[in-house]
């Protein structure tokens, strides 16, 4: 599979629509984002449906901390037993720096099986994919990888971001399958109403467009090659959390949402009740 998303994702999965990138140089002056919002402790509960609404798959976001590292993975199991599962570790003393990410897509939901690995200290990605013949094709390669790359960080770097900031730029490793570095453009566009229970609530909307660079950037808009924009819900305040997410998982997938869910209780778990009590 050549992708690499969460994740928005993930959280979600953003580098998985990213696979016509051609190579270019990172900006010389890339920065890390400051935090404004330090990550903890989570486990949270997600669901990636069709545009119809059907339901094709669930998934955990997984995070801890240990020292002044966080792990975050987030896994989605689909219906027809297809995968998605990345895990990024990072620091987040003052900026987010990523330190290693590896992203797994495997199954009958993608149509070529994927398996990236970044190594950034070391400078080493490698990329694990099905060639042709059905054999297994490993790539490393040694990079010069920005401060700012954001594989498996997205999502945490988009609640750090300034409402009012007209444009943030990332880079981000794809798989082609060589790897190759592309750039995220991360601006606001308004906000959109929701309800939660009932009770009215507003979301800042992100649109992320990908910056193919070089020769292909020119020419993938006129033979339709072009990744569609991902939208990112973000909801503000004091913490910010993420809401919702669409775009696709896989170069010329189909346009899939993420959102949150929450637990469904049967009665039974109430003890006959029809309603919880405190």
């Amino acid at each position: 599979m050549n992708s690499s998303l969460a994740q928005c994702l993930r959280c979600c999965s953003f580098a998985a629509v990213l696979v016509c990138a051609a190579h270019f140089q990172p900006d010389a002056l890339a920065e890390t984002i400051p935090v404004r919002h330090a990550e903890g402790t989570v486990h949270g509960f997600l669901v990636l449906r069709t545009k119809e609404g059907r339901k094709v798959a669930v998934g955990d976001q997984f995070q801890v901390i240990r020292g002044d590292k966080v792990t975050s993975r987030l896994l989605f199991r689909f219906k027809d037993g297809s995968v998605d599962d990345e895990t990024a570790v990072f620091s987040q003393r003052g900026k987010f720096q990523l330190i290693t990410d590896h992203h797994i897509q495997k199954g009958p939901s993608f149509p070529h099986p994927m398996d990236l690995s970044i190594d950034v200290r070391r400078g080493q990605v490698t990329v694990r994919a099905t060639g042709k013949d059905g054999k297994e094709e490993v790539t490393t390669e040694h990079m010069d990888l920005p401060p700012d790359l954001a594989n498996g960080l997205v999502l945490s770097i988009m609640k750090n971001i300034q409402p009012d900031t007209p444009e943030t730029k990332l880079s981000m490793v794809v798989a082609t399958p060589k790897p190759r570095l592309v750039k995220l453009a991360i601006s606001p566009r308004g906000e959109d109403p929701f309800s939660l229970a009932g009770s009215p609530r507003k979301a800042l909307r992100y649109v992320v467009k990908i910056e193919l660079g070089g020769i292909t950037g020119l020419v993938a808009p006129l033979i339709g090659k072009e990744p569609p924009d991902i939208q990112v819900w973000i909801i503000g305040g004091e913490a910010p959390a993420f809401v919702r997410e669409e775009g696709p998982l896989y170069e010329g997938g189909p346009i899939w949402n993420i959102q949150l869910t929450s637990p469904v209780w049967s009665q039974t778990s109430y003890s006959g009740s029809t309603s919880p009590q405190f």
